[in-house]
């Protein structure tokens, strides 16, 4: 090793075990923060049992809509938790934001929601873990970053292939390292048959859900058993489909492995070419064009058929002049051009650590480690007030870019984007769309007035 990268790499780790250091000493000498949860259904969960996982915080709150789902979920905070306690239920965020008082709100609700409970997290003095996309809008999204920076808090987005032990792994040890070469091409895709295919008829919402609470302000769709729990993506009303869900999650990959900002230009086609026979409403085959200028990200979802490549069926792929880097996320795989050492990392998967993750309902374990590692980055963020590895505006291009690819598909024609602007370049008809229309009473977050 030169002597100049040994004292970069001596300093580098002096400075990192300093930090660690630090933020153990801030949360040992301080009261346990306190914490709330937005939303608990199945990743409001996952999220705030990751963190009771890392360190022992005190949940004292959880607001749900769904009084059983709600109760449930305190019970089992209850049984997780140090102090045993149970925390307290609200079916209004808003009431829980003015008593509790909270340190920490993780933001779990679906899509349509994640905006205004952001928002009112920060205002109301917490940090905030966000769940991802983080809006259904692009001017939710940049009022969200402008509400973080006016309030000075951490708001850590759930995109946590950032914190994703193999995939830190092969961007150090590939893209870092120069093995690639040139990188012009990025192939991101999902070949998941996990686009809701039923056609249930409406009825009446259950006693338990507060259905109108649960619409908020989004459009009041007649009640469907789709809608709630969990298949409520099936609808294009709540969420923005199949790349809303997973193209940002690999997209925000690609972009954070490259380091690469935003897109410049974006084109996309698709729609409902199959499975016409269900109630959903999103597409079942769409492909979207990232232009990055000297880079170009491809994205490509098929809720049908195969996978072309059966071992990556989730998948983000470089393509540079001197090798290809395949990576999902159980593993990656480097194969140079020519001759050359294959370079292979796994998945890292920490159960025997956390026995009770094997009995946790709808577990993943593979996420369930890179959410314990999101998790601690997200507190080193708090103690050392300092952005984190998926910062509220990472996760704002990201989730932007997959909404302007729909809006692309919707108009048929490709969009030009200016970051600075916030604006389509000679759009007016996209612009407006940027700006989805709120129900009465809710009012939709601006940039200039969070």
């Amino acid at each position: 090793m030169h002597r100049r990268r040994f004292l970069q790499s001596t300093t580098a780790a002096g400075l990192t075990l300093a930090a660690l250091r630090s933020h153990a000493a801030y949360f040992h000498q301080a009261k346990p923060k306190r914490v709330g949860l937005i939303g608990c259904g199945w990743y409001g969960k996952c999220d705030l049992l990751r963190l009771i996982q890392v360190e022992p915080v005190d949940v004292v709150s959880i607001c749900d809509v769904d009084s059983i789902m709600g109760k449930e979920a305190a019970a089992l905070v209850a049984e997780r938790q140090k102090s045993g306690k149970e925390p307290l239920l609200y079916g209004d965020y808003l009431k829980m934001l003015a008593e509790q008082e909270l340190d920490i709100c993780l933001v779990g609700t679906p899509d349509h929601w994640h905006a205004l409970a952001m928002i009112e997290a920060v205002k109301a003095g917490c940090d905030v873990y966000q769940q991802k996309p983080i809006s259904v809008d692009v001017i939710e999204g940049q009022s969200m970053v402008a509400a973080a920076r006016k309030y000075k808090k951490v708001v850590q987005v759930g995109t946590q292939r950032r914190s994703t032990a193999h995939l830190v792994e092969a961007r150090d040890r590939v893209i870092r390292e120069g093995l690639l070469g040139n990188v012009a091409q990025v192939e991101v895709c999902c070949y998941y048959h996990m686009r809701a295919n039923e056609n249930p008829p409406d009825s009446a919402p259950p006693a338990n859900l507060d259905y109108e609470m649960w619409t908020g302000p989004a459009p009041l769709r007649p009640f469907n058993k789709l809608t709630h729990p969990r298949s409520w993506r099936a609808f294009m009303e709540y969420g923005n489909g199949i790349m809303g869900d997973m193209c940002v999650h690999m997209y925000d990959t690609a972009r954070w492995m490259l380091d690469i900002g935003w897109p410049t230009r974006i084109s996309s086609a698709g729609g409902i070419l199959v499975q016409k026979e269900s109630r959903a409403n999103i597409t079942d085959t769409q492909t979207a064009t990232f232009d990055h200028g000297d880079k170009v990200v491809n994205w490509t979802h098929r809720s049908w058929g195969d996978a072309p490549d059966p071992e990556y069926p989730w998948a983000v792929v470089f393509y540079g002049d001197k090798g290809t880097l395949k990576a999902s996320v159980e593993k990656y795989e480097f194969k140079p051009h020519g001759d050359g050492n294959t370079l292979t990392g796994k998945a890292v998967v920490d159960m025997d650590k956390y026995p009770e993750d094997r009995t946790e309902r709808d577990l993943e374990p593979l996420a369930a480690a890179a959410n314990r590692a999101h998790q601690r980055d997200f507190l080193a963020a708090i103690a050392s007030r300092t952005k984190s590895v998926a910062d509220i505006e990472q996760g704002h291009i990201s989730s932007a870019s997959c909404i302007l690819a729909n809006l692309s598909m919707q108009l048929g024609r490709t969009l030009t984007w200016d970051a600075e602007k916030h604006q389509v370049v000679g759009d007016e008809e996209a612009n407006k769309l940027l700006r989805r229309p709120y129900r009465a009473p809710w009012v939709h977050p601006e940039p200039d007035t969070v």
